[in-house]
């Protein structure tokens, strides 16, 4: 028979007030996010001259200003561009962290505790960014796509958080496996993988949102516009006040536009990975706890 709790004067005055708090921090995080919609649906000239909260659209509500973002023709060049850096590097990294992983997990692998030393030193203690520039020139791999892949392959932090949650698995699952005649692939993605999905789940979230939102590695190693990830021409837009040509012949004055376009482009930046997030965000706490209690 279930437990029923019984709660006092003080309990419930605690969950009120953790329920005020939570609520508080909520909007407090969810309100430059509402700030910045409302603000790109909004009049121009209004948007210039308003400098408060926007909680209502100002003016008569208008999709102006994604009009005028879309008339930048690299803006599709980015969104190609990030879809496959993110897509290619979920699938790299993902790959090598499930290795890397199960190879770190397995008891009779001799050396796994002095190669888990080695890759935790290189968490702590790095070379920086001019020495891993000068490598990935060394490599040739300057103004190609692989330079936005291959520095990234293999995070030392998701080595060790899969590492955690495949050790949790008994070991009688793969010995089983090894009886009916299976591989080291077939045990790694088709026992433990499967097990491991909320942990894995939560990197591939990790690994899309860091790859959607970078534009420093693009900075420092491609030279070329037809490589350029989203970010970076966000980038020129907010930062260096790009000028924007539109076909639009309503649009006469480009100054006021443009701050309108700023809020357009962190929409139009932000929202397809924030549509993403809840299919995922099921595994994110039981994922993280999986691969962080147990050490």
């Amino acid at each position: 028979m279930a437990m029923v709790e019984k709660k006092g004067p003080a309990r419930i005055a605690f969950l009120i007030f953790n329920y005020i708090l939570m609520g508080v921090i909520a909007l407090i995080c969810f309100m430059p996010i509402w700030h910045v919609i409302m603000a790109s649906v909004s009049d121009p000239g209004l948007v210039d001259a308003y400098s408060g909260l926007i909680v209502w659209p100002l003016g008569e509500p208008s999709l102006y200003g994604y009009g005028y973002i879309t008339g930048y023709k690299n803006i599709w060049v980015g969104y190609g561009n990030t879809i496959f850096y993110v897509i290619a590097q979920c699938l790299i990294t993902g790959t090598l962290t499930v290795l890397a992983g199960y190879l770190l997990s397995r008891k009779r692998f001799r050396y796994r505790n002095i190669l888990t030393g080695i890759i935790t030193f290189t968490m702590l203690f790095h070379g920086g960014t001019i020495p891993t520039y000068m490598v990935i020139r060394k490599l040739g791999l300057l103004n190609t796509r692989w330079a936005m892949l291959l520095p990234m392959a293999l995070m030392v932090f998701y080595i060790i958080i899969m590492r955690t949650s495949i050790a949790s698995i008994p070991d009688s699952l793969e010995e089983s496996a090894r009886i009916d005649g299976a591989g080291e692939f077939t045990i790694v993605f088709k026992i433990i993988l499967p097990l491991c999905k909320a942990t894995f789940a939560v990197i591939i979230l990790f690994v899309a949102v860091a790859k959607w939102n970078e534009w420093f590695p693009a900075l420092l190693y491609l030279d070329d516009e037809k490589l350029y990830p989203l970010q970076m021409f966000m980038r020129e837009i907010l930062i260096q006040q790009t000028d924007i040509q539109s076909s639009s012949d309503a649009m006469e004055n480009l100054a006021i536009y443009k701050l309108l376009a700023k809020y357009c482009a962190i929409v139009a930046a932000t929202l397809p990975i924030l549509c993403v997030y809840p299919f995922v965000q099921k595994y994110f706490v039981s994922g993280v706890m999986i691969g962080s209690v147990k050490g």
